[in-house]
């Protein structure tokens, strides 16, 4: 009796972004009743964000098929599948349209975090008849109501966007960062936009080695041609820059390639100060500024005073709702276990990561999957792709048809950049390459000029599309 009622249940999906709402149409179009559960006021709460970033992938990419179909009952028109949307066009354009389709309409809560998954009725010590009884979901609503919701599965689409990594480089926070928060943007601030009085005529230290990280720093760049004070300084805690200055022309993501460039080109020319290997440790208030202390191969180091810090340093996933499930995450990457192999930036320069579904982001949990750029945990290799290939094969799988769930489907642009760091490589590629030179680094400039295919780091011609996974996000920063 309790396993019919269990498949009365909604299977309950977490998150009403592009991968969430990607989960729910291919739910709704094999007939299983689903419920989303969005912390924000309306579908891609995270994304607007950084809605004036424009993505490295085109439209091409960043539509889910199921999503298409819902969408082309309704008369929408797919935008062009070679332009570029920003992540307020992806929203306006892709993702509010779908979340107002007949199908998806109702079955979307607004304003409602997940605070806890729990089984009904037992913790995770009791195993007797434990895949029998269905999830219950502590729901905490904006006025502080709390609410249970019940469900025969869950997926976990909730991302990792309101928990970024700290500036410091052991994980922790470093002294000083909570007394100096709101001296601090994590993530990408609209330097350009609305954010624009927080850093014009003032001197930024940006934090990380990652897309996010390269777009400020072109945007400060482009703010201070403006008005000519203000000044960027970028910090990188590793010495190898290869994955955010890309495959250039090789990249067939010809977007990402260009943000690579333009960025190398911009640490050649002297336009921003680069301090790599610049772990931090502190900060203190000096004045009106901020110094930064660090070590640089062990040497003490102090970057200022500075007026302010973008700290692009990644995000974690938030693993607390968990607590009362049987789950397993890499013990590193905190990814779906399975995963941490594939995708572990210690082996791998940008990500050379294998189709996989159902049973790579499957737990011990019975009916519980974490999906989307949460699955990767730490790693910051995903495409939304990746995210549409995961959920149709979850859904395949919670429907019970194996064949589907197990047939993965998923080719991706190659990266144009070496997918595992050369032996004995160090600082990988000897830095930039001259920035006339049609090379991914120094060391692939140097190898070219003598004749050679290139230094292994990148590619001499564009290579075919390749089953990998290429930089954070699918977006341009």
């Amino acid at each position: 009796m309790e396993d019919i009622q269990m498949k009365e249940l909604p299977v309950v999906v977490i998150g009403a972004g592009p991968i969430g709402l990607a989960a729910a149409a291919n739910l709704v179009t094999r007939g299983i009743p689903v419920k989303v559960l969005e912390a924000g006021d309306a579908v891609g709460a995270n994304i607007r964000d950084w809605g004036h970033v424009r993505l490295f992938s085109p439209w091409e990419f960043n539509v889910d098929p199921a999503s298409r179909t819902l969408l082309k009952a309704a008369g929408w028109q797919e935008p062009e599948a070679g332009s570029y949307p920003t992540g307020n066009e992806l929203v306006e354009t892709y993702l509010t349209p779908l979340a107002a389709t007949q199908d998806l309409a109702s079955v979307i809560e607004y304003g409602v975090r997940v605070a806890a998954i729990s089984r009904h009725g037992i913790d995770k010590v009791v195993s007797r008849d434990r895949e029998l009884r269905p999830f219950q979901l502590t729901v905490a609503a904006r006025d502080g109501a709390v609410s249970r919701v019940q469900a025969r599965a869950v997926i976990d689409a909730s991302g990792t966007w309101t928990t970024p990594n700290p500036v410091s480089a052991s994980g922790v926070r470093a002294d000083g960062e909570e007394t100096l928060a709101d001296r601090i943007a994590y993530g990408i601030p609209d330097v350009l936009g609305r954010a624009r009085a927080d850093y014009v005529g003032r001197t930024t230290l940006v934090v990380g080695a990652g897309h996010s990280a390269a777009n400020v720093l072109l945007d400060l760049d482009e703010l201070s041609a403006r008005d000519g004070a203000t000044k960027a300084i970028w910090a990188t805690r590793g010495r190898d820059l290869s994955r955010v200055y890309g495959g250039g022309s090789n990249d067939q993501l010809a977007a990402r390639g260009d943000l690579g460039q333009r960025l190398r080109r911009l640490v050649a020319e002297g336009g921003i100060e680069l301090v790599s290997g610049f772990a931090i440790t502190g900060l203190r208030q000096e004045g009106a500024g901020i110094v930064v202390h660090g070590e640089v191969g062990g040497v003490g180091r102090t970057i200022g005073p500075i007026d302010s810090i973008v700290a692009c340093t990644g995000q974690r996933p938030d693993l607390s709702l968990t607590r009362e499930l049987r789950v397993e995450f890499d013990p590193w990457l905190e990814s779906a276990r399975a995963l941490g192999p594939m995708i572990d930036p210690n082996l791998h320069s940008c990500g050379s990561v294998p189709p996989h579904g159902h049973r790579e982001l499957s737990h011990p949990e019975p009916g519980f999957y974490t999906v989307g750029i949460k699955s990767y945990g730490r790693a910051p290799t995903f495409l939304m792709m990746t995210g549409f290939e995961q959920v149709r094969s979850v859904v395949a799988a919670i429907a019970g048809d194996l064949a589907e769930a197990d047939n993965v489907r998923l080719v991706l642009p190659e990266t144009g950049v070496c997918t595992a760091a050369p032996a004995g490589a160090g600082a990988c590629c000897g830095g930039p390459a001259p920035a006339e030179v049609d090379a991914c680094c120094a060391d692939d400039a140097a190898a070219k000029a003598d004749g050679k295919p290139g230094c292994g780091c990148g590619p001499a011609k564009a290579p075919e599309p390749a089953q990998t996974t290429s930089s954070c996000c699918g977006k341009a920063a």
